[in-house]
Parts: structure tokens; C-alpha cells; sequence
């Protein structure tokens, strides 16, 4: 059973995986890690996955049979596990709790050739509609606290299968990181009575020159944050408030939102000759609906440089490329579609 394990110092929770557990001669170099080609997720190798959870189906069709669009499956190796009760407990002055959540795989499409940016943008909309669907049905287990959507790809970027798909870890604790994002939102929001992400937007689009805007939608804006952790780092952010992304009813904005990921993953695979990437969706937990000081959006980061010692000690990181820079080198690109 995985395990949930708190460091008493800075209060950080770590995954310890036991699922996913290696000896010392199972581990690969980061630069000599290679993905596999064989795909268990193609269409007619259903049998080859856990039963689904969710699939688009047009013609409809019994579950774990060819015929689907998209389809979501338990991870066979996950990082935390659905069964247990959530047991907090305490070893001395360790705290720690097991390891209760949900770990699944987005397939993105029935075809292991093609990429997410190669997908149209129906089909990319299909799999921002399941994201969606998951966190509104894993939202019923009052266990859990947050669903943190993420993709891997590429093998520099952690991916371990070239069939194109994303993935969805559920909580029972709100990770560090976008706890970060809620303090310092909500303590903005305190002391201005609005939301830091909606005086970005503001502040970006009305800047005369819209030196980190990259594209915009009639939902949506692309942009370069200010302050980026990573070269070519960008960030897709809803125009209107919207704190959680389940909360989205409308299909038309999916259908605008995949619009503007795919633009966003043509232009960085052009002006990067399609690097490894990760990106994430960043939401308000669950049970917070609607969060006056939080925007949900999507963080792209090409994965261009190493997070090296000096990043793990001090939790600086040295960007080479300022964001002005990629923004205008990202606009000038006509994406491929």
C-alpha cells in the first residue's frame, strides 16, 4: 500500500510508491531512459489495460471494446491507490497517513502515431471534456482534496510510452505548490479586493506592445509569465473568472480551449523542434468551487534545461530566456494548422 509521508521541517508530503517499487540496478540515467513503442493503449488491446472508468463512445458499444474515441483507465502502476481508509498516524514526531487516491490515464486517441498537437481540435476537445468528467466523478470520494491533471512527453519529460496520453492523480492533501499558488492569490486578494490573475490579464493585454501575449482566443490568453521557471514556460488562463475547471458547461469553451492548447503545442514544437514537454492543470481543490482570488490554467513547460544542484538547494531557477523574448519568437510562428 502507498504511503502519504510528511517532512517535519517544511511540511512537504512525499508519495512513498511502494506499487512502483524499484531495486537500485532497476533505475535508468535520465539520459539514457528510452520510451516504448509498443502501445497496450491502441485500439483492440483493450484487455491489455485495467477496465475503463470513462470513454467516448459515438456508436456507443460495450465498455473495454474497440470503438471508442478517448478512454480513461485505472494506472496498472499506480502512485496511489482508490482502496483503504485514509489512516492519519504518527511515528515520534513523523507524521504520515496512507496512501489513499486515484491514479488514471487519459488515452487521447485510438492512434499511437499521433501527438496531442497533431490531434483536431474536436478531438482534443473530447479529452478536456474527460478531465472534467473525472474530477466531477472523483469529487464524490470525500476522501480526497484535490485532482492534479499532468502530461508527460516525450522521454525527456518522464514519459515511459509513445501512444500520446495524460494522466490524473487525485489527493487526499492539496499539493505544496499549488497550496503556494492559493496563499499568495488569496493574500493578494486581501489586500486588493481582486484576483492577482485577473490583474495580470489586465495588465498583459492593455500593455501596449503585449510583450508576453503570445495568442488569444475569444475564452482564452496565452502567455509567457512574468517570472518563468523554464525556458519557453507557458501558461493558458481563462478570460472570465473561473476557479475550477469542473466547473466549465460549456462545450463551445472546450472546443475554444482546444484551440488554443493545440496552437500553444504547434508553435513550441516549430519553434522547438518538438521538445519533450509537461504540462499541468492547476485548479481550486475540491469542494472549493468557486474561489473569488483563483483562476484555473494549464502550465506548458518545454523540458529545455536540467534542474541541477544549485536549483534543488536554493529553489531558484536560472532561466537563460527571458519570457519577452519567447513570447515574440512564439508569435512570429504560424502554427502548422
Amino acid at each position: 500500500m502507498p504511503e502519504l509521508r510528511k517532512d517535519p521541517v517544511v511540511g512537504r508530503w512525499v508519495i512513498i510508491s511502494t506499487e512502483r517499487s524499484r531495486r537500485p540496478t532497476n533505475f535508468i540515467p535520465e539520459s539514457l531512459a528510452k520510451i516504448q513503442t509498443f502501445s497496450p493503449f491502441a485500439e483492440g488491446r483493450e484487455d491489455m489495460t485495467p477496465p475503463e472508468v470513462y470513454a467516448v463512445r459515438p456508436a456507443g458499444g460495450k465498455p473495454n471494446t474497440p470503438g471508442w474515441d478517448v478512454r480513461v483507465v485505472p494506472n496498472k502502476f499506480p502512485a496511489l491507490q482508490v482502496e483503504g481508509s485514509l489512516d492519519r498516524r504518527g511515528e515520534g514526531l513523523y507524521d504520515k497517513m496512507t496512501g489513499v487516491g486515484a491514479h488514471e490515464v487519459v488515452i487521447e486517441t485510438t492512434d499511437p502515431a499521433l501527438q496531442l498537437a497533431d490531434l483536431p481540435v474536436e478531438q482534443i476537445q473530447k479529452v478536456l471534456i474527460a478531465y472534467k468528467e473525472r474530477m466531477l466523478d472523483l469529487k464524490k470520494d470525500k476522501r480526497l482534496r484535490y485532482v492534479l491533471v499532468f502530461k508527460n512527453h516525450g522521454a525527456g519529460a518522464g514519459a515511459t510510452l509513445e501512444h500520446t496520453h495524460s494522466q490524473i492523480i487525485a489527493t487526499p492533501i492539496i499539493p505544496r505548490m499549488v497550496q503556494d499558488e492559493l496563499d499568495g492569490a488569496r493574500r493578494y486578494y486581501e489586500l486588493k479586493e481582486r484576483s492577482v490573475f485577473t490583474d495580470i490579464l489586465d495588465q498583459e493585454m492593455s500593455d501596449g506592445n503585449n510583450r508576453r501575449v503570445i495568442s488569444t482566443t475569444d475564452r482564452f490568453v496565452a502567455l509567457a509569465p512574468f517570472a518563468p521557471r523554464f525556458p519557453f514556460e507557458t501558461w493558458i488562463l481563462p478570460r472570465a473568472h473561473r476557479s475550477s475547471y469542473h466547473m466549465i458547461d460549456d462545450p463551445e469553451e472546450f472546443l475554444d480551449l482546444a484551440r488554443i492548447l493545440k496552437d500553444t503545442l504547434q508553435r513550441l514544437n516549430v519553434a522547438l523542434d518538438h521538445p519533450p514537454y509537461n504540462f499541468v492543470l492547476h485548479t481550486a481543490p475540491l469542494g472549493d468551487d468557486d474561489l473569488p482570488y483563483y483562476h484555473w490554467h494549464f502550465e506548458i513547460m518545454p523540458k529545455l534545461t536540467r534542474v541541477a544542484g544549485f536549483e534543488m538547494g536554493s529553489g531558484f531557477y536560472i532561466n537563460p530566456t527571458p519570457p519577452e523574448d519567447a513570447a515574440q519568437y512564439l508569435r512570429e510562428i504560424v502554427a502548422l494548422a
